[in-house]
């Protein structure tokens, strides 16, 4: 580990360590191991996506809140995008960037429309950066879809990358449990990201350089209706990628040990979005670890944060099942209702005089 010079305090040293042997350890990720996905070609010393590069990994430093520019500042913390998507997007199963270009738009379930890349651009500023949303013509909007453009070079057209997202470890039969995960956050965690989650600055001066090491709650982090407040997100996210050295095929801790020690990080205090009521308008469709209501079944939202997961699941097949049946079963009475009145446009008409009815004049008379 790097070493400090003693005008620093020890638990202090430590961390700038550990931070320093995290930077050294992507730089050399960057250089060509396996856990990195290389995009073909270069974007270029003055292009667009060079840009868009720069802003993902100095977020704060471009878009952030304490930007000179105020018209620019649409982060409303100082995270940075590579501090979720591991060096710069390209890290494998640390929910990587590359291969989006393709995939949109398509329907998102949390907004119940279609969305644009822009737009799933814009759920990271207002929930993972708890900001607000930038316009698509944003010169800081173009470079980042530029960024995610180039990423996407030579990969298969609509084709997830196996590699996305965050890992599929196996979920808990118990709920995943605060207690148990503060001592592995103390042991595993806390060198780096501080006794309360609050991360290390690259300069306690220049407030918009952000993070060497980003906080995971306080009023820096990232908000409750983030991607990462879930916590099948966070588990996974952690077991195929803390602490630093870890990866997906090589894991630190043990799978338990990552719900319990994400089920603490999520069970402290951090930002809070407004409208998340409104978030999955088909309730079917919302997933099982969203830790906000309304939800479509009787689980509580204690339940939902922390699990176990499974009964939920079950419940959520059971209950799209009776809806698939009553809608069937609408189809069929809807059918049966045209089915009849057609039957009845069709009948012949009874032509033959009802007793007592008067005659017509026949002309004879």
């Amino acid at each position: 580990m790097t070493r400090f010079p003693r005008l620093f305090p020890r638990p202090l040293r430590l961390r700038l360590g550990a931070a320093a042997a995290l930077v050294l350890g992507l730089a050399g990720v960057a250089q060509g191991q396996s856990t990195a996905f290389a995009p073909q070609g270069s974007p270029g010393p003055d292009t667009m996506a060079l840009k868009g590069l720069e802003i993902v990994r100095r977020t704060s430093a471009f878009v952030g809140p304490d930007v000179p520019d105020a018209t620019k500042r649409y982060a409303g913390n100082n995270l940075a995008c590579t501090d979720c998507h591991l060096q710069a997007g390209t890290q494998r199963f640390a929910l990587p960037l590359y291969g989006l270009r393709d995939l949109f738009p398509h329907y998102n379930a949390r907004t119940g429309d279609a969305i644009s890349l822009a737009d799933r651009v814009n759920a990271c500023f207002t929930r993972s950066l708890n900001g607000k949303a930038m316009p698509e013509d944003a010169p800081e909007m173009k470079a980042l879809v530029a960024y995610l453009d180039y990423l996407s070079t030579g990969m298969s057209n609509g084709k997830i990358p196996p590699d996305q997202g965050a890992g599929h470890i196996s979920w808990l039969t118990r709920p995943a449990d605060p207690k148990r995960g503060e001592p592995i956050y103390a042991a595993t965690c806390a060198m780096c990201h501080g006794k309360k989650g609050e991360g290390i600055r690259w300069s306690a001066v220049v407030k918009d350089r952000g993070y060497m090491i980003p906080p995971l709650w306080g009023k820096d982090s990232f908000n409750d209706g983030a991607g990462m407040a879930r916590l099948i997100t966070m588990a996974n996210f952690v077991h195929s990628n803390m602490p630093h050295g870890t990866d997906y095929w090589s894991p630190n801790l043990k799978v338990d040990e990552a719900w319990d020690v994400a089920a603490y990080v999520l069970s402290q205090p951090r930002p809070k979005k407004k409208g998340l009521d409104k978030d999955f308008p088909d309730l079917l469709l919302k997933p099982v670890d969203v830790p906000y209501g309304p939800y479509a079944d009787e689980f509580s939202e204690e339940e939902h944060k922390f699990g176990p997961f499974g009964p939920i699941a079950r419940r959520i097949v059971a209950l799209k099942n009776e809806a698939r049946l009553k809608a069937r079963q609408k189809e069929i009475q809807e059918l049966q209702n045209a089915q009849r009145q057609q039957q009845q446009q069709q009948a012949p008409q009874d032509l033959t005089p009802q007793p007592g009815a008067a005659q017509q004049p026949t002309g004879l008379q």
